[in-house]
């Protein structure tokens, strides 16, 4: 895996993947606005994607009727630099029409404890919790 990061001033770079994908991100400097989200942000994202693809796959992988996803993030950094997560909390909510919920929980946990990189990752510095909610 590749990408490139270059800055573009102020402040501001552009990230880009050997896929051809690219973002602005940075946090700007003076009263210029934000040019996207700060690399911190784009962590805590990259996260949830991770683990929300995860729990996805596991529910459609067991045939499970998975209309939709969405991960509800909050985190706490330290107040010292390296000021790294020192607290996450990933809730899921999951839509479907008779989704079974032991099988959600389940694709939760692996996603937390085999599958989520990013989540391992992130809990080498951070205690990362999860919890879920099915909506029909």
């Amino acid at each position: 895996m590749k990408s490139t990061v270059t800055w573009t001033g102020n402040r501001t770079f552009l990230g880009q993947t050997e896929g051809g994908h690219a973002i602005a991100f940075g946090t700007a400097h003076g009263p210029s606005p934000k040019p996207g989200p700060s690399p911190m942000e784009l962590l805590l994202i990259g996260t949830g994607g991770c683990s929300a693809w995860d729990v996805v796959n596991i529910l459609e992988k067991g045939r499970e009727p998975v209309e939709g996803c969405e991960v509800r993030l909050e985190a706490e950094r330290a107040e010292t630099d390296p000021k790294v997560f020192t607290r996450i909390h990933l809730q899921f909510v999951v839509k479907g029409r008779g989704l079974n919920p032991a099988k959600v929980a389940r694709a939760v946990e692996l996603s937390a404890d085999k599958y989520c990189s990013a989540s391992v990752m992130m809990a080498k510095t951070a205690v990362v919790t999860h919890g879920f909610e099915v909506v029909e």
